[in-house]
């Protein structure tokens, strides 16, 4: 699989790289790093953070690495590695043979760990995580040393020796940096390096009991792999005089971080730990569940990789933190299926309409095209018959003024076929429902013969009923009834939209689409882009919305 490349618009990071070039900096390399933690699946935001980095690396003839940050063996799983790299490949993007994780650097790690305490510039502190926090200061109070910062330089080598053997209990010791209690960043007031956890490693199982923090771990990984540009989230601005303090004190190779502001989209959940609540927590089917916005539930939504490498190329990187409205990636969507997904009749609430006039027993095969957009889609053969089903919303016994659609003696055209005329409107006795509608049709109103050119306002949708399967069909809205309040500790599930979610399970369609299969994607007149869903059996097909026809994000940049 080949990186997708193209001319990237200008950024400040790209400017950056220019500038770097030009003074000869890392030897005119650039070699970058996608580096998750495997504790849940991505999500939309860290497609941006993909696509920047690949895409900065192959602008630029140079490398990226594919990096797991696995220092947190307590809520990290082979599941979640598994899913990156799928999700990776997904949207087009290939590691080579650089496929890395922290837990690669575990025996180096500890032995800068080592020489840090030998430089007496890292100390073993006996505080509890709530003291630490204590002794750390606010902002506009300098922090108090810890009580052990004093310690022998031999005494931290034996106590960290000992952490490394098993001899303390979890959270009794950690390993600190020694840097400044009074500084203005809270960060570089002696920071945790390592901590005592008990927890089976994905990878090296019980061989560790201490583990190294991210903050420590990050910059140390970065320079063994000689990282050029370490991209980073803007949350991650303030911890760049540590990020530099590590490399530079232990004296080895030194990446320069940069950080861009992460991606913030209306109405959806940009927080891997609370997309881990809602599926704990059963508010939805799973991490692809097609509300999510997990790169795998956008997948199985039916997101084109190329629909979402377009939307990240157009939000653009930026220094300053800013909300992407949601309706700007649907936009991205409908513009890319527009082209590739052919067009088919579906019914989502059937009402059945008898065509009187029509010849009983007769069938015939209408000419539609697949894609009006692609001519090269060619075309398909719709079967006609006397019997129709059309959308319930598209009849209306006691219409209102600017309603084109069937109603009592009202005249519309069914797509690819004949003007009908509505007659006799059938009605259960007891309940007063709607059952069907008796029409009459014109045979000489057929599309594309000589007298097909009579007007009338209202132009239907329709399948034959004879020949209609059924499918079930999901109708997808936003997964949060508002927007995600940044920061807030309020759990995602207690704003999730009821309405998120409408299944229909008498759905019919066209009979070519009981043939579809997996990846393939389509155009049901007037509702929407359609795909399979991966619940879909051989007999009973179910599938997603990907998203409506409307676009009123594309009408704003037009006004």
């Amino acid at each position: 699989m080949v990186a997708p490349t193209g001319t990237l618009p200008a950024n400040f990071i790209q400017n950056i790289i220019n500038e770097d070039a030009k003074t000869g900096k890392h030897g005119n390399r650039v070699h970058t790093r996608f580096p998750p933690e495997p504790n849940g699946y991505l999500h939309i935001g860290h497609a941006k953070s993909i696509c920047l980095n690949f895409g900065i690396a192959a602008e630029n003839g140079g490398l990226c690495n594919l990096r797991f940050d696995d220092t947190n063996p307590s809520k990290e799983e082979v599941e979640y590695v598994d899913s990156i790299q799928e999700d990776v490949r997904w949207l087009g993007f290939d590691w080579g043979d650089r496929m890395y994780y922290a837990s690669d650097y575990f025996p180096q790690l500890f032995e800068y760990a080592l020489q840090l305490i030998r430089m007496g510039k890292a100390y073993v502190c006996d505080l509890t995580a709530q003291q630490i926090r204590e002794h750390r200061g606010t902002l506009t109070e300098p922090g108090k040393n810890s009580p052990f910062r004093d310690r022998s330089i031999e005494e931290n080598l034996d106590l960290f020796n000992r952490m490394r053997a098993g001899e303390f209990p979890d959270g009794s010791k950690t390993l600190r940096a020694k840097i400044d209690m009074s500084s203005p960043n809270i960060n570089m007031r002696d920071p945790v390096l390592y901590r005592i956890l008990r927890a089976t490693h994905h990878r090296t199982g019980d061989t560790w009991c201490i583990y190294p923090m991210y903050d420590y771990a990050h910059p140390v990984s970065d320079a063994i792999e000689k990282i050029t540009h370490s991209i980073c989230t803007l949350e991650f601005e303030d911890h760049r005089p540590l990020y530099d303090w590590c490399v530079e004190t232990l004296g080895i190779y030194r990446p320069q971080q940069i950080e861009f502001a992460r991606l913030n989209l209306t109405r959806a959940v940009m927080s891997k730990r609370k997309l881990r609540e809602l599926v704990e927590q059963k508010q939805v089917s799973g991490w692809d569940d097609p509300r999510m916005p997990t790169i795998s539930g956008l997948r199985r939504r039916g997101f084109t990789p190329e629909a979402i490498r377009d939307f990240c190329e157009r939000i653009g990187v930026a220094k300053s933190n800013s909300t992407v409205d949601y309706e700007l990636l649907e936009h991205c969507v409908r513009e890319d299926l527009n082209m590739r997904a052919a067009r088919a009749m579906a019914v989502l609430r059937p009402l059945k309409v008898v065509i009187e006039n029509y010849p009983a027993g007769q069938v015939e095969e209408l000419a539609a095209e697949n894609n009006p957009e692609n001519p090269e889609m060619g075309s398909r053969k719709l079967p006609f018959s006397r019997e129709l089903y059309i959308e319930q919303d598209d009849f209306m016994e006691n219409p209102p003024g600017k309603f084109f659609r069937l109603a009592p003696g009202r005249e519309v055209r069914l797509k690819h076929a004949y003007i009908i005329k509505c007659e006799q409107v059938v009605k259960d006795e007891q309940t007063g429902e709607i059952l069907e509608l008796r029409c009459s049709y014109d045979p000489e109103t057929k599309s594309g013969g000589a007298a097909s050119g009579r007007k009338v306002k209202g132009t239907l949708h329709w399948v034959s009923a004879l020949h209609a399967k059924p499918v079930e069909v999901r109708l997808y809205d936003h997964l949060l009834m508002e927007d995600e309040a940044d920061g807030t500790d309020e759990i995602a599930g207690s704003r999730v939209n009821p309405e998120s979610l409408t299944v229909l399970k008498q759905a019919m369609v066209e009979p070519a689409l009981a043939e579809a299969v997996m990846g393939s994607r389509f155009q049901f007149l007037r509702h929407g882009y359609f795909c399979l869903d991966k619940d879909s059996k051989p007999d009973a097909p179910v599938f997603n919305r990907i998203v409506s026809l409307r676009d009123s994000w594309a009408k704003v940049q037009k006004a």
